[in-house]
C-alpha cells in the first residue's frame, strides 16, 4: 500500500471517529433553538440573511466547546423553520418548535404581520421569542416573553421625519404604503405624526393602497400634485421596483426615503438606478464598519461570499443575545417551563451588551434602547452610512 493511499485510509478513519466523538457529545449534550424565518418566498433574502448571521453566533459558541451552564457545557443546535411569510405557516412551525422539539427560545420571526401574532403564541406557552427586525410596537406589548434586537417603529418614524426636514429641508412630505400590512402602516403613521410636530398639521399628504399596488396611478397623481418635497416609502425591498417604475410613469422626482426593509443585498440588482441616491433608515451599516461590527462582515463574507445587510447583522446579535439569556441561567431544572422562565428573566437583565449592530440595553418591556443609521445609497450602489442618530 502507497504511503499516500495509508494517509488517506487514516485521514478518512480519524475523521469518522471524530465524528462519532461529536455525535455523542452533541446527542448528550445539546440544547434546541428554534428559529422562525422566511427562507422561501418574496422575502426569502431577508430571511436568508438573518439565518446566516445567526449561524455564525452559533458556530462560534460551538467552537468554543458550547454553552456553558452551571458548570455543563452544552452544544447549540437550531431547528430551522421556513415561515414562508405567511402567518398560519409560522405559527405552525411555533407549535411545532415549542411543543415537539422542545426548543429554549425562538429566534424571529423578522415581520411584523408575522411577529406579532407568532409573539402571541410565545407568550401563550411562556418561552422566550425575539425577533431581530420586527419594529412595530405591538409585537411586544404586553408580552414578557416577547423581546426584539432592533428598535421600534415610532422612534425610525421620528428619525426619518427629523431627517427630512432638518437635513433635506423638507416642508411637505407624502406618504405612501400598504396599509393591510403591519409594517409599513405603522411606520407610515409614526412618520406623519413625527413630520407634522415638526412643520404643523397638513403638512404630510397621506396615501395608501390595500391588497394590490399594481395600479397606484391615482396616488401617485394626488402626490406630484400636492408639491411635497419628500415621499416616504416605508415598503419591503421587493416591492420598490414596482413602486419605484410607477413614480417615475407618474412625474415623481424628488428624493424617495425608506425604512430598514428597503435594505436588501439584491436591492440595487432589483431596483437600478432608481434607488441610488435615496436614503433608508437602518440598524447597522457594513461599508466601512468596524471592530467587532467589522470582524463581522468579514466572516459573513467569507462563509457566504456576500455583504451583510442589517438583517445579518441582527440576525447574529439575537442568537447571541438568546444564547446569552440562556448561559446565565444556573443550570436545567429538569422541568422545561421553569427553565424558559428563567431565560426570560435573564434576557429581560441584559445590559450594555456589545452587538454588532452596537450596544443593546434590554429591558422588561423587550424594547432595547438603541440609535439608528441612515443609509444614504451610492452612485455605485453601496450602502453608505450618512448619519446615526441616537434616542
Amino acid at each position: 500500500m502507497s504511503l499516500r493511499k495509508f494517509g488517506k485510509i487514516k485521514s478518512i478513519f480519524s475523521a469518522l471517529v471524530l465524528s462519532l466523538l461529536v455525535t455523542g457529545a452533541q446527542a448528550a449534550e445539546t440544547i434546541k433553538i428554534g428559529i422562525n424565518l422566511p427562507l422561501s418566498g418574496g422575502m426569502k433574502n431577508l430571511g436568508s440573511n438573518s439565518l446566516e448571521g445567526a449561524k455564525i453566533a452559533k458556530d462560534e459558541v460551538n467552537a468554543q466547546g458550547g454553552l456553558l451552564i452551571g458548570d455543563k457545557r452544552y452544544l447549540v443546535e437550531f431547528v430551522e423553520g421556513d415561515n414562508q411569510s405567511n402567518v398560519e405557516v409560522a405559527v405552525r412551525e411555533a407549535l411545532s418548535q415549542i411543543s415537539g422539539e422542545n426548543v429554549l427560545g425562538i429566534v424571529g420571526p423578522i415581520i411584523s404581520s408575522i411577529a406579532i401574532p407568532v409573539g402571541g403564541i410565545s407568550e401563550s406557552f411562556k418561552i422566550s421569542m425575539i425577533s431581530p427586525t420586527s419594529t412595530n410596537p405591538r409585537t411586544t406589548q404586553k408580552r414578557p416573553f416577547v423581546f426584539r434586537a432592533c428598535f421600534l417603529d415610532d422612534f425610525q418614524g421620528e428619525v426619518m421625519a427629523r431627517f427630512a426636514t432638518r437635513d433635506l429641508k423638507a416642508e411637505k412630505a407624502a406618504v405612501l404604503f400598504d396599509f393591510d400590512n403591519a409594517y409599513p402602516r405603522g411606520l407610515a403613521e409614526f412618520f406623519k405624526l413625527s413630520f407634522e410636530k415638526e412643520k404643523g398639521e397638513g403638512s404630510v399628504v397621506f396615501e395608501s393602497w390595500e391588497s394590490d399596488a399594481s395600479d397606484l396611478s391615482q396616488q401617485i397623481a394626488r402626490i406630484v400634485e400636492s408639491d411635497a418635497d419628500v415621499l416616504f416609502v416605508p415598503q419591503y425591498s421587493s416591492e420598490l421596483p414596482n413602486i419605484f417604475k410607477q413614480l417615475e410613469a407618474g412625474g415623481w422626482s424628488k428624493p424617495v426615503l425608506g425604512g430598514d426593509a428597503w435594505e436588501a443585498s439584491d436591492l440595487l440588482e432589483i431596483c437600478g438606478e432608481s434607488c441610488k441616491g435615496q436614503y433608508f433608515s437602518s440598524h447597522f451599516a457594513a461599508l466601512g464598519a468596524k471592530g467587532m461590527a467589522g470582524d463581522f462582515v468579514k466572516k459573513f463574507n467569507e462563509v457566504n461570499g456576500s455583504t451583510p445587510t442589517a438583517f445579518g447583522g441582527l440576525g447574529y446579535d439575537s442568537a447571541k443575545l438568546l444564547m446569552e439569556a440562556i448561559s446565565r441561567i444556573d443550570g436545567f431544572s429538569g422541568n422545561l417551563f421553569i427553565d424558559r422562565a428563567k431565560i426570560k428573566e435573564q434576557m429581560a437583565a441584559i445590559k450594555d451588551f456589545q452587538g454588532v449592530s452596537g450596544v443593546i440595553n434590554m429591558n422588561p418591556s423587550g424594547d432595547p434602547l438603541k440609535g439608528a443609521v441612515i443609509i444614504r445609497i451610492t452612485d455605485t450602489g453601496e450602502f453608505e452610512s450618512y448619519t446615526t442618530v441616537n434616542p
